[in-house]
């Protein structure tokens, strides 16, 4: 049951692990349970989750990635915090992805999207499983005694208890859920479609293209629009005082709702730059349309890009 338990919950499903690995862990203190048995188990259920999300991470690419971000309560943030810790460490975030929201559902299919090797993989992603689970486990094990009299003082409450973690759990979803929202209504700005913009270059109107995708995702598919200049946004944000404003600028990510593009866009507007839109649907929607593509004009800093 801890194996399958893990396994499902670390596969996406919303049911967590934390109380079912402190409950094995007191058992085992109560020497109802075998400790280690319970700890390999539930680190093979955790392994085995993840070791599917990177396989498909590595079949489908950052497709992943924008599905899950697109089911996700955090639209954007989850993704982006997860490419820039993957940039910043390295494999070592598999050993910590765990204990951080949104970051341990991402951090394995982006292992895969980046082709890391399949035994370096294993043996970080096994390191962070059997972390994550014993903290738990062992929390338990120690506090069996008082987890016990928990258990206890619960199952008196009955039917109550479970109303009031049911009404707690509801509650969290649903402040998560509007907090999604106006954070969506926040980022409305017009857009431009990729069939306006397609005419627009077609015309030979002077048109800037930004392409603001991660790193990691612009290794994994380095085809982008014809003539786009590849940015980082931090970069961007911080060259506004040089960037034109006497012509149009698109932005475009890989992200769902446009979400970097649109709010970057509105702090460029705050800034004085008007003409300047995101583009609907991003990367994928001028893809997905058969439009043409082609390697980055160039990859430079702020300063760069702005002059062009």
């Amino acid at each position: 049951m801890v194996f399958a338990w893990v396994f499902v919950e670390q596969g996406g499903l919303p049911i967590p692990s934390a109380p079912l690995l402190l409950a094995a862990g007191a058992l085992s203190g109560m020497h109802q349970m075998n400790l280690g048995l319970a700890l390999t188990f539930a680190a093979l259920g955790s392994l085995a989750s993840d070791s599917m999300w990177y396989e498909i991470g590595r079949l489908k690419g950052v497709r992943v990635l924008q599905f899950l971000c697109r089911i996700s309560l955090e639209p954007d943030s989850c993704v982006r915090r997860t490419q820039i810790s993957f940039t910043r460490n390295g494999p070592r975030v598999l050993m910590g992805a765990k204990f951080v929201p949104g970051l341990g559902a991402m951090s394995a299919p982006l292992a895969g999207i980046i082709k890391m090797g399949w035994r370096k993989f294993l043996v970080y992603d096994a390191a962070g499983a059997l972390a994550w689970v014993s903290s738990y486990m062992l929390t338990g094990y120690v506090f069996s005694g008082q987890l016990e009299r928990v258990a206890q003082y619960a199952a008196r409450m009955g039917a109550g208890l479970l109303l009031i973690l049911a009404g707690g759990f509801g509650g969290y979803i649903l402040w998560k859920f509007y907090n999604r929202k106006k954070f969506l209504r926040k980022l409305r700005i017009a857009r431009i479609s990729p069939e306006e913009l397609k005419e627009k270059m077609d015309a030979g109107e002077d048109v800037l293209v930004v392409d603001l995708r991660h790193s990691l995702d612009f290794e994994a598919n380095p085809e982008t629009i014809p003539g786009a200049m590849h940015v980082d946004a931090a970069e961007l944000e911080e060259a506004s005082e040089v960037i034109p404003r006497d012509r149009e600028i698109v932005l475009f990510c890989a992200c769902p709702n446009e979400v970097t593009a649109a709010r970057l866009a509105l702090l460029l507007r705050s800034k004085g730059i008007t003409r300047i839109r995101p583009l609907s649907g991003g990367y994928e929607g001028w893809r997905s349309r058969g439009f043409p593509l082609s390697l980055a004009k160039d990859e430079t800093g702020h300063a760069e890009a702005a002059k062009a």
